[in-house]
């Protein structure tokens, strides 16, 4: 009974109150033929060092992202994490605690918070962040319904240079909010959309990425100022942390949201998490803003103090009045991501934000001299895209045989567009070394010949 407290009359019971007759029905919504009939190719069990053993041959299976060259970005980068961060994130005062609840015992909590809110809100260029997301991808969808709540408007026009993957989950989650609707534009490699047309006095809000997904970087300048003639709000989504430390901040170009991915910044790869979403606006929106923001004060002997000053209004009473349904923060991913910038400052971070930029135009140089090989980006920070005369996926495939991890195919997020089949996003980073870049190009010189 440890693990499974439930006796068949508990669960009866349970069904009965939620009116359904079997387990099934609550798995209706799934189709039949994206269901598991059954788990035969596993074991019934193991002994533990059966399993030990088992679970070793298979991660040993893996191709970390240190033991080749790497140049895989598309929305996660390889950076370099200093040891500092997670010693210090391993404390067990820091690594056991959850949402501050109780603001008045988890103070240091609340303090970290509330720094990682100021740096967020300077990077971003914004009057105020929250205790951050879940990640970029539910935090751009988070935006996009803050923007209708602002507006009174649910029309929602999203750049074709958005992360495939951003758009779906706003698409997905607009899709259950009655009357909203949302004009993707298509994938856009070569920055040629002309997004201003799109916009009008039915618009919500404008959901553009820079850099792009495709390495793009976008003035945000003239998108802004025709959102704000209709009276939409332009939101500036990003999945590169390290371009702020380089390129102008959205806030400065005129974005009334801000929202990205803060992995870069003292988190690592992960297998794709758990990282942190950042999210950012102005003062004058920010009873709308999602998640929780933690706030500076002084208690009744006059000592500074933090607490919970905005928590996603009503969520823990009446939820169906709530600003939104996030109901935690990324703490851990958080303080990880704060103790890096800590440790960087802006000198630092615009140092680390230069050697990417650095070290990506030497590997566009190096793969753009391959013959059949182009770059298509003009204006890029870390990341690019090519062009080369082949399936992308075979081409990346045989990169691999060859040691290096070339990049990310676009049809792998994009599959239903012929017209990408041969695009491959490229990123570099400060862990990229000279012999690296030299390295891949010599392997796609040899994999097209």
């Amino acid at each position: 009974m440890r693990y499974l407290p439930l006796s068949d009359n508990d669960r009866a019971a349970m069904m009965a109150r939620i009116g359904i007759d079997g387990i099934d029905e609550l798995f209706a919504d799934i189709p039949q033929d994206k269901r598991i009939k059954a788990l035969e190719s596993l074991p019934k069990r193991k002994t533990e060092l059966e399993v030990e053993r088992l679970l070793s041959r298979m991660a040993a299976k893996n191709s970390a992202a240190g033991d080749q060259p790497f140049f895989v970005g598309a929305g996660a980068y390889k950076h370099h994490v200093p040891a500092t961060v997670d010693h210090l994130i391993q404390r067990s005062e820091f690594l056991t605690s959850y949402t501050p609840y109780q603001p008045e015992i988890t103070q240091g909590t609340l303090q970290a918070l509330f720094e990682f809110q100021t740096q967020v809100a300077e990077l971003t260029g914004m009057d105020v962040a929250n205790a951050s997301m879940y990640d970029g991808s539910t935090g751009t969808a988070e935006a996009v319904l803050m923007a209708h709540r602002v507006t009174r408007k649910k029309k929602a026009v999203i750049s074709g240079g958005l992360h495939p993957q951003y758009r779906e989950v706003v698409e997905g989650i607009s899709a259950q909010l009655p009357g909203a609707s949302v004009v993707a534009l298509p994938a856009d490699p070569y920055g040629t959309e002309d997004i201003l047309a799109q916009i009008d006095d039915d618009t919500s809000c404008v959901v553009v990425q820079s850099p792009s997904f495709y390495g793009q970087l976008i003035d945000l300048k003239p998108i802004a100022e025709k959102a704000h003639d209709h009276k939409a709000l332009l939101i500036a989504v990003f999945t590169e942390v390290v371009s702020l430390g380089l390129i102008e901040s959205p806030g400065v170009q005129g974005a009334d949201i801000v929202v990205g991915e803060g992995q870069s910044i003292g988190n690592a790869l992960n297998f794709g998490g758990p990282y942190v979403g950042l999210f950012a606006t102005r003062q004058k929106y920010v009873r709308n803003m999602p998640g929780r923001v933690c706030g500076e004060t002084v208690d009744a002997e006059g000592k500074r103090g933090f607490v919970l000053t905005l928590s996603t209004r009503e969520q823990h009473i009446r939820r169906d009045k709530a600003t939104s349904n996030i109901c935690t923060n990324s703490g851990l991913c958080a303080l990880a991501f704060s103790i890096h910038m800590t440790m960087l400052g802006g000198l630092g971070l615009n140092k680390l934000a230069r050697i990417n930029h650095h070290n990506a135009v030497k590997l566009a140089d190096a793969l753009g001299a391959v013959e059949g090989v182009e770059v298509l980006n003009k204006a890029f920070f870390n990341e690019f895209t090519i062009k080369v005369p082949a399936d992308a996926n075979d081409v990346i495939e045989a990169l691999a045989v060859n040691g290096v991890l070339g990049g990310v195919p676009v049809s792998r997020l994009l599959p239903d567009q012929p017209d990408v089949a041969q695009l491959i996003t490229v990123a570099a980073t400060e862990t990229n070394t000279q012999d690296d870049i030299d390295a891949y190009a010599a392997a796609l010189k040899e994999v097209l010949a």
